[in-house]
């Protein structure tokens, strides 16, 4: 089973300028997940007021490295199922080629959703990206692996309908819970509540994205080195620190837009509904990581709220927004796919 040591992978890249620019590319994505991505697992706890927007970053940060750290030792199937999701061939000198095509055409895509305020799902995005250069430099179908792509639209369907439905059944059984216990009392208990639901939602968001990405980093290392054929490896502590960090400085430099997009403006929760919603997003999050199916946690969180807000009254949410977001989603595949394509064509064209 492969891995890199850390002086190794230092030593590899001062020597490797081709290595270089793979691996600071994969580290701007990695940023943009933390910039567009990492925020919703604390807009709901900043929206109603739980806890302070700095201070829920510094939680999203903490949480999020253990959620990769602690997965990852116990369970990398998330990991696995992207790094083997395409292949870009023998020639691994076009490889990286292609793979780096795509980290750029990723950037673009996210940077202008970021640019209008919608969260759009930077795991769809690295997979769309991925799966188009593969397809580029394949010059067709053969560079995607159907046996670990399906596992993507299995994602889709369970962030959607347990998303939802659990947003829903959630709020239901706090609502029937709560009914007899003075408002204040159970206030201060939810206030208190989302906290540690924030943290649970932020520890899976770094254990399936965090994932992801670190899949996709080790992917372009072996390929820079030459090596094209690994199909086992295990992602070293370092990597954990490393993506942990730039994930967290992406989500204190532009977290705030996504936070407002996905817990304000589409519905208005209280507390106790912000609980819910992050009770129910973490646990599906948990259950897809186990199962290790790549599901999109901006997916997961927001129809979670829409679940919970609809078990108010339908007309809570705010389905103009829900349209906006969910229009965003469905353009992501052949949009990053396409981005990721032409990118790749370019690149191989110039190199």
């Amino acid at each position: 089973m492969q891995s890199i040591d850390f002086f190794e992978f230092v030593e590899h890249v001062i020597s490797n300028p081709i290595a270089l620019v793979t691996v600071l590319l994969i580290l701007a994505v990695i940023l943009i997940n933390g910039w567009t991505d990492a925020p919703n697992a604390i807009a709901t706890c900043v929206s109603t007021k739980a806890i302070t927007p700095r201070n829920a970053i510094i939680l999203a940060t903490f949480f999020n490295f253990l959620g990769v750290f602690i997965m990852t030792m116990f369970n990398a199937k998330v990991a696995a199922t992207i790094y083997n999701m395409v292949d870009f061939g023998g020639d691994a000198k076009l490889a990286i080629t292609a793979l780096s095509a795509a980290m750029i055409g990723i950037v673009i895509w996210a940077t202008l959703a970021w640019f209008f305020g919608i969260p759009t799902s930077e795991s769809h995005a690295l997979i769309a990206g991925i799966s188009g250069a593969a397809i580029a430099l394949q010059n067709g179908f053969s560079g995607i692996n159907p046996s670990e792509w399906v596992k993507v639209l299995y994602g889709i369907g369970l962030s959607t309908v347990l998303g939802f439905g659990s947003g829903w059944l959630f709020v239901k059984l706090l609502e029937k819970i709560f009914k007899n216990v003075r408002r204040s009392k159970a206030q201060n208990f939810f206030r208190k509540g989302q906290i540690v639901s924030a943290s649970a939602m932020a520890f899976m968001h770094g254990a399936q994205d965090g994932q992801k990405f670190m899949g996709v980093f080790m992917l372009g290392v072996f390929l820079s080195q030459g090596q094209y054929q690994v199909t086992e490896f295990f992602i070293p502590v370092w990597l954990m620190i490393l993506s942990s960090a730039v994930m967290a400085l992406g989500t204190s430099i532009g977290g705030y837009r996504i936070i407002k997009k996905v817990g304000m403006d589409m519905v208005r929760l209280e507390q106790y509904q912000g609980f819910a919603s992050d009770l129910a997003a973490s646990g599906c999050l948990l259950l897809s990581s186990v199962w290790g199916i790549p599901v999109s946690t901006t997916h997961m969180k927001t129809t979670s709220i829409m679940g919970v807000g609809s078990a108010k009254r339908f007309s809570s949410v705010k389905w103009n927004v829900v349209g906006d977001l969910v229009m965003t989603w469905l353009l992501t595949f052949p949009g990053c796919g396409l981005i990721g394509y032409g990118m790749a064509k370019l690149f191989i064209l110039i190199f």
